[in-house]
């Protein structure tokens, strides 16, 4: 048994992330200071022995003895983090460097959920790890862009500098249930206006892509990578490239929905391609995604249903 911290731990990711560290066998403690993070992911948790959850920023030092530490503690949807950008910036740079501080004090291994974003609206198409990419550093995006990209320098400085065993994920898109039904991401978008019947926004011509992974697939990606002693950025995330009008189209069929479709403007420096590279995770990991999307959207779906 572990003993393992996970920040951001009642958020969607998180909060599965525990889940499965608990069914694991682990000691599990979450912080969280739930101003995207919801109780209602991990109250089910409470009633495991193993398993606690503590409020607290993570742009405040933290002292907690642990032997492994997961940091996904930042907003990650444009709605959320672009309401206080500054917020995001401290949350994604200072909250790192306590989190690295942590490590360094009681020399545990920490795991650094950055994102697929660090790449922006990329000119290379998919996205390997070698490609440093094309950001604007003062776009509306960039306080998670950019804090994103500095986390990533905090934790490989750390390693350098001080032998800190770190991982870098960086996650593409992942959605399944938990997600939070008003955050602006396309997938819990267009399942609750399905679900309601009401038109589904297509931003743009609907043309752009992204590469959706099943959250399942994407924590038993995390844990394999905290198991490696990779040191550098692995890409976590589905290759299957979808449009959005293609994704649009298939919630409205599975959810047997009378929704049609609308054209909005496309929001400022939108990625028009996503998807990643992932033959270092195939290489280094043994890993893959295995979970098809209409049984993973039919699975969030249901979530969406039974809980909205």
């Amino acid at each position: 048994m572990k003993r393992i911290l996970v920040t951001g731990g009642a958020g969607f990711l998180g909060s599965h992330l525990c889940e499965r560290l608990l069914n694991d066998g682990h000691d599990v403690i979450a912080m969280d200071n739930f101003f995207t993070g919801s109780k209602s992911n991990v109250i089910h948790l409470l009633k495991n022995p193993y398993f606690e959850i503590m409020r607290h920023d993570v742009v405040h030092p933290f002292f907690i003895e642990v032997d492994e530490i997961y940091h996904l503690a930042c907003p990650a949807s444009p709605i959320h983090y672009q309401h206080n950008p500054i917020k995001t910036v401290k949350t994604s740079v200072m909250g790192s460097i306590n989190a690295l501080g942590l490590a360094k004090r009681i020399k545990a291994k920490i795991l650094l959920a950055s994102t697929s974003e660090v790449y922006g609206d990329p000119t290379i198409h998919p996205q390997p790890e070698s490609y440093s990419g094309n950001v604007n550093p003062i776009g509306p995006r960039a306080c998670y862009n950019e804090g994103k990209r500095c986390a990533e320098t905090l934790f490989t400085n750390y390693h350098t500098q001080h032998n800190i065993d770190v991982k870098i994920a960086r996650i593409f898109n992942t959605y399944g249930p938990s997600m939070h039904p008003n955050d602006g991401r396309v997938v819990s978008n267009f399942i609750m206006q399905a679900l309601q019947n009401k038109n589904i926004s297509l931003f743009g011509d609907g043309s752009q892509t992204r590469s959706f992974c099943y959250v399942d697939d994407m924590i038993t990606g995390l844990i394999t990578l905290m198991n490696t002693p990779l040191t550098t950025p692995v890409n976590l995330g589905n290759p299957q490239e979808l449009s959005m009008e293609t994704l649009a189209k298939l919630i409205i069929t599975l959810t047997k929905s009378t929704s049609t479709l609308t054209l909005k403007p496309l929001p400022e420096d939108d990625p028009l391609r996503r998807q990643p590279d992932i033959t270092k995770a195939i290489k280094y990991l043994g890993w893959k995604p295995t979970t098809d999307i209409q049984k993973g959207l039919l699975k969030t779906i249901d979530y969406f249903k039974k809980n909205h």
